[in-house]
């Protein structure tokens, strides 16, 4: 069989020092460009510093893209853009020839070309690679399986909710492991129908309900609530924004997973759900990435 080959691409890289300016530069590329024209992806990285990527269809005007780039965020960020090739290549089989099975407590997350790797006694989840964010290989992953291993040691949560699902490798996780119906959300459309893909591809077609929502706006979260247990892997400031809401859809003692926050964030998002009446369990750091287990209490 012919490999799929992803097309070269142009690229440019650039940092900038906080979110606001990076917010600044990824509005107006994003309004300034035609729709199709670049893929535009900002990351938080150490130290609040941003890493703003983007991919074009076709080979870009560097002098326009460093004039829009210096407008917003000046000209030493305008100066400091790197464009560079992305030589073709089939991403999705290099992926997988990269990736192992890995293991978090009794789960294991593999792909396809690996079942046989999975040991009996053991849970294997099964994602393939290049669908979405949440493969089990990322540090922030690994640490929220790792924690939903441990509190289900310890007691068996009924309402469970997977908050900013990805791929549905928590959701699909928590359904396999309990026997019960999670409800599994993510801002992103495509996201949704990848969960809810690899619910029926592991067995969880029945278990898991996979929703479409920014934050808790969805009806089917009242519907669910209060929640014995919330696992929500997405990013610090997103995690601060919802803490208030979360509580609100809590049962008395419900634990919350937190994860896709950089240690040095990991006090700020503390702070912010100690606020509204929980408490730190327990903090792990894989990969140079926190997760967060947290308790409510009376």
């Amino acid at each position: 069989m012919t490999p799929a080959l992803t097309p070269a691409t142009r690229r440019a890289s650039f940092a900038i020092g906080n979110e606001p300016a990076a917010k600044r530069v990824v509005d107006l590329l994003n309004e300034s460009l035609v729709e199709g024209q670049a893929a535009i992806t900002a990351f938080e990285g150490a130290g609040g510093r941003w890493d703003i990527t983007m991919h074009f269809a076709a080979l870009p005007d560097e002098s326009a893209i460093r004039e829009l780039v210096g407008r917003a965020a000046g000209d030493g960020v305008a100066q400091s853009i790197a464009f560079d090739t992305v030589e073709a290549r089939d991403w999705v089989r290099a992926s997988l020839d990269e990736l192992v099975p890995v293991r978090a407590g009794r789960f294991v997350v593999h792909g396809r070309h690996d079942r046989s790797r999975v040991p009996p006694n053991k849970l294997g989840i099964e994602i393939e690679a290049a669908l979405a964010f949440g493969t089990g290989h990322h540090g922030t992953t690994r640490g929220c399986l790792l924690l939903l291993d441990e509190v289900l040691k310890a007691q068996l949560p009924r309402r469970v909710l997977d908050l900013g699902t990805g791929t549905g490798v928590l959701a699909i996780a928590a359904a396999r492991a309990l026997r019960i119906k999670v409800l599994a959300s993510d801002i992103d459309p495509l996201a949704v129908r990848v969960a809810g893909e690899n619910a029926r591809l592991n067995g969880a077609g029945g278990l898991v309900q996979a929703v479409h929502a920014t934050g808790f706006s969805a009806p089917e979260f009242w519907g669910r609530a209060p929640f014995d247990l919330v696992l929500a892997n997405i990013l610090a400031n997103p995690l601060r924004q919802m803490a208030t809401p979360m509580a609100e859809h809590l049962a008395a003692s419900a634990l919350v997973i937190l994860s896709g926050l950089l240690p040095p964030q990991a006090q700020g998002v503390v702070a912010a759900y100690r606020l509204r009446g929980l408490i730190l369990r327990k903090h792990l750091v894989i990969e140079g990435w926190s997760s967060l287990l947290m308790q409510r209490v009376n």
